[in-house]
């Protein structure tokens, strides 16, 4: 039995105000990540130089900057961009405080990127996997 016109009605309306909740949410997130970027480099130009730390700060803009831009054409997050900003992360905080650090600090933080590696590799070997399984068909 169909559902009634009026239910069809409020879905398709529903569906629409969601994508464009969806889109709106992407702009102001893309706008946020730009403005953070823009703002983190005049930072840059008004000190006359950029440390490390200033341009480890402008990769994980520049990530989270593509991680929008690919769900905006493929509708899909992929995870792995979600590693590789916590890889730059956890190697910004490594690489700049690592003299105020105890050892064992260093030591997890590096295990995090160690296994955060290892956690890109299986994402990629599952990935082709499926992929061959995909073309097998």
């Amino acid at each position: 039995m169909s559902e009634p016109k009026s239910f069809q009605i409020i879905e398709k309306m529903g569906d629409i105000l969601v994508e464009t909740f969806h889109i709106v949410g992407l702009f102001v997130i893309g706008a946020t990540v730009v403005w953070s970027g823009v703002v983190a480099y005049m930072e840059m130009v008004s000190h006359g130089h950029a440390t490390l730390k200033d341009i480890l700060l402008l990769f994980i803009y520049l990530e989270l900057g593509a991680m929008v831009g690919i769900y905006f054409k493929t509708r899909r997050l992929p995870v792995q961009f979600l590693i590789y900003i916590a890889i730059t992360a956890l190697t910004r905080l490594l690489t700049i405080d690592i003299k105020q650090m105890p050892n064992e600090t260093i030591l997890t933080v590096t295990g995090a990127i160690l296994m955060l590696t290892f956690a890109i590799l299986v994402l990629r070997f599952r990935h082709s996997q499926v992929k061959a399984e995909h073309e097998d068909l």
